[in-house]
């Protein structure tokens, strides 16, 4: 099969497709072929060597995928041949087939169709495990969400309207309009407004329940002072640097918490967990409330370095969706 092929680090014209072994299912894994996948941050990260996955990773990087099954091991029974999954993955989702434990598959919500599924299940389960199982958002209170027209931002926006929750997001200039249009209560440019007075002011000073955030470096202690008592901030990324100081004092006198997290590290039987919860509670939602990923562009699969060219400008709002086979 083809895939992506990871033997160095550097920019992305390190980035190469090779033709690699098929993979062969243990006894409770499915093969899929996949036809849709999807460029993250993460991806960005691994290229240059900062951000190591599993062995099989570290030559094939890739995140989420969706597919259909064309094998099963020997006690896997959930997914007939033939049906529509999605997944994510600690790699090799850059690739023409993978093989999966069959209880980290979804199915493809009807609403969204397989071409674009390779677009949901990173994004959304980060920011759904992020805002509501960790940060314990729910109906009436309020989340405050950085990078708010990246994959995890455009995808929490759509969770937290869904569930009742109110949202302010940061993004730049030419992203403030798409954020509200999407159902952002509050859009701040973070280039011309300071976003601690924006949240207290929409808050009428009590502060947001939780924050999602990818920045990190001098966003925590601003963090901590837009939070509500007994708040909470869910770090998923530091973007912006992961080493800063701390005002402690902030923290304490809220009774607030910082919640560091990953996906990608957690043990196989955490992300089963996770991925079980997930499809009882959120992939409902596709269809009853329209969750859908929000696409910025399309590359093929032979194109994966100008994805990255494309990513690594920071002009996509929504996800950079990677082509591998025909719906």
């Amino acid at each position: 099969m083809r895939a992506v092929v990871l033997r160095s680090y550097g920019e992305p014209e390190v980035l190469g497709i090779a033709e690699v072994p098929d993979p062969v299912p243990g006894p409770d894994e499915v093969v899929v072929e996949i036809v849709s996948t999807a460029l993250n941050r993460a991806d960005l990260l691994q290229r240059r060597g900062l951000y190591p996955g599993p062995k099989m990773a570290d030559e094939i990087p890739g995140l989420e995928f969706a597919g259909r099954v064309t094998a099963r091991g020997s006690r896997a029974e959930l997914w007939p041949i033939g049906a529509a999954v999605m997944a994510i993955v600690g790699g090799g989702g850059h690739a023409e087939r993978i093989a999966v434990h069959e209880r980290q598959l979804l199915a493809v919500p009807g609403s969204v169709g397989i071409e674009d599924a390779g677009a949901v299940p990173e994004v959304f389960l980060t920011a759904w495990d992020a805002l509501v199982v960790q940060g314990g958002l729910t109906s009436g209170r309020w989340a405050l969400v950085h990078a708010g027209a990246s994959g995890v931002g455009t995808a929490a926006i759509q969770i937290a309207k869904a569930i009742g929750a109110r949202i302010m997001v940061t993004c730049s200039g030419g992203k403030v309009a798409a954020c509200r249009a999407l159902g952002a209560d509050a859009a701040v440019d973070y280039r011309q407004s300071d976003f601690v007075a924006e949240v207290l002011a929409a808050t009428d000073g009590v502060g947001v329940d939780v924050v999602l955030d990818v920045i990190g470096g001098s966003y925590v202690d601003r963090n901590i002072t837009c939070l509500a008592q007994k708040g909470r901030i869910v770090q998923v990324g530091v973007m912006g640097g992961g080493t800063t100081s701390v005002n402690v004092g902030l923290l304490m006198p809220k009774r607030a918490s910082l919640i560091g997290t990953v996906l990608r590290a957690r043990p196989l039987e955490d992300k089963i967990v996770l991925t079980r919860r997930f499809a009882a509670e959120v992939l409902p939602l596709f269809g009853a409330t329209g969750l859908h990923p929000v696409i910025d562009s399309r590359y093929p699969l032979e194109r994966i370095a100008d994805a990255h060219r494309h990513m690594e400008a920071n002009a996509n709002i929504g996800k950079i969706v990677i082509d591998v086979a025909a719906p």
